[in-house]
């Protein structure tokens, strides 16, 4: 068969990155280009549209070409994207309405804490497994009909299309002949109903959103669209969707009930596999579509930090404490600790377990013995603290047993940072040996698409590299959490 290459696109928050894999699962090639991040006011966080879709294009060529291969041995693309962050843009220019809302921004905080005020809130969770937050899709479509006037009338003029990035993507790449999004991707809008499967008709009467701007629902494994001849000289199959985190879960073979992952990337995402039904909201989780495959659904509980790799970009970009990553490692290897600084990220405010919009970044401990040392190794601890925060939550509140964690991403390429985490959390963490796992995922979901494997064959395709056990004294761990707990309850309600 000559088609026997994968194409990966995993558009992230920072970065858009295209990875080519055989059939079993090998890389072959990969590139990856920056996106700017736009910041119109404090809080807002912006993406440009074009410039994301523009270098989905340029990656996947760039890294076909240093596979050295040709386009018409890819046997199909894969998706996996940021997740939340929202796109508007008119059905008949293809032209983005305004510039994507990011996951991460604010913006619409103010409607969050309305749909509290009205006594919706459980409402809210049971129907989609979420809490009212601005991290979610649902408001952020909200602010933007209530103030931009071209998202208006484009609606009145019935030209307007939303959808998270994975349906920009589809649309473009296939000349606007799909707009879908895979269930995983839906799940995260705060508009989809994830025990009925649909969208919820009662959220898009409350939230004022019409239905047919939104995309029609597909699987996350099964052809959904074919990329048009335009862009790479050949008709290619879009054979896997789903959102960065599922596609990591999926890619790390997280398949039994229990199994658990966490991918460090600008935030961190800790998932773990629940089975074929939904686990009951927790306070401080999520629940959420792990993937939907072939009409079977298996869900996951979530909770996710905001910033993880995000604070070391901030040391090294905005502080200018650092003059770049591989700087970090001497530093940490160097400084074994913070001479009793904090620091708390709660730069968008402070995701699961305690989900506080309005709290805000905060360093506590600093003396006159302070040196930025302590500062750099406050913030990469900070990385491994807020992972104890949320896997103590679900061996607490959700009653699980977890006796090792999965992880993934780049940040995981620091062992520094990888042994305090398992320090902290008292559990190994297994480290996959390809750290990308976010795009294998896609590329496992496509491939599966095409019959290259299944669900079995997946589980041997990529073992881990290293198992990180805990190594410092209980005692203590425990006093150094205990602190940490102390500077994350005084960073709380910071804009009330």
């Amino acid at each position: 068969m000559r088609r026997k290459y994968i194409i990966s696109l995993d558009q992230g928050t920072t970065s858009t990155r295209a990875i080519v894999f055989d059939a079993s699962g090998v890389c072959l090639a990969q590139s990856a280009r920056k996106h700017e991040q736009i910041y119109p006011q404090p809080g807002f966080v912006s993406h440009n549209p074009k410039e994301i879709f523009f270098n989905s294009v340029e990656v996947i060529k760039k890294a076909v070409w240093d596979a050295g291969i040709q386009f018409d041995e890819v046997a199909v693309l894969g998706i996996t994207n940021q997740r939340e962050t929202i796109v508007f843009w008119d059905k008949v220019t293809g032209e983005p309405a305004c510039d994507a809302i990011v996951w991460q921004c604010r913006r619409s905080a103010d409607i969050c804490k309305q749909i509290i005020l009205d006594g919706y809130e459980e409402e809210v969770r049971q129907r989609t497994g979420l809490l009212p937050d601005p991290y979610f899709s649902a408001s952020k479509i909200k602010w933007t009909f209530e103030n931009v006037p071209e998202v208006r009338r484009l609606h009145d003029q019935n030209r307007l299309l939303v959808g998270t990035i994975d349906s920009y993507l589809v649309w473009k790449l296939t000349k606007g002949k799909n707009h879908v999004t895979d269930y995983t991707n839906a799940s995260r809008t705060m508009l989809f109903h994830i025990h009925d499967m649909k969208w919820d008709e009662k959220l898009l009467q409350y939230f004022g959103i019409p239905r047919e701007i939104l995309p029609d629902l597909v699987s996350s494994s099964g052809i959904c669209g074919y990329v048009d001849r335009e862009f790479f000289g050949e008709v290619i199959p879009i054979g896997g969707v789903a959102g960065d985190q599922h596609a990591a879960l999926f890619g790390q073979a997280c398949f039994q009930i229990g199994d658990i992952k966490n991918t460090y990337g600008t935030g961190c995402f800790i998932l773990a596999n629940t089975g074929s039904v939904a686990a009951s909201p927790q306070r401080g989780l999520l629940t959420t579509l792990a993937w939907s495959i072939n009409g079977e659904t298996v869900y996951a509980l979530e909770g996710s930090i905001f910033s993880a790799g995000a604070s070391i970009e901030w040391l090294m970009n905005e502080l200018k404490l650092i003059s770049g990553i591989g700087e970090i490692e001497f530093i940490l290897s160097s400084t074994p600790d913070s001479n009793g600084v904090y620091f708390v990220p709660a730069f968008s405010g402070l995701s699961a377990p305690h989900w506080d919009m309005f709290a805000r970044g905060s360093i506590f401990g600093m003396s006159f013995s302070t040196q930025k040392e302590h500062i750099v190794r406050a913030v990469c601890d900070s990385i491994a603290y807020q992972s104890a925060d949320i896997i103590n939550y679900m061996k607490d509140s959700a009653d699980m047993d977890i006796a090792k964690i999965k992880v993934d991403g780049g940040v995981t390429r620091n062992n520094h940072i990888m042994q305090f985490t398992s320090d902290v959390l008292r559990i190994p963490v297994e480290r996959s040996a390809f750290s990308e796992t976010t795009a294998l995922g896609a590329a496992y979901l496509a491939g599966m698409a095409v019959g290259f494997y299944d669900m079995e064959q997946v589980k041997k395709l990529n073992p881990p590299d290293r198992v990180f056990v805990p190594e410092l004294d209980q005692d203590t761990v425990i006093e150094k959490y205990k602190n940490w707990m102390k500077a994350v309850d005084r960073s709380k309600n910071w804009l009330l």
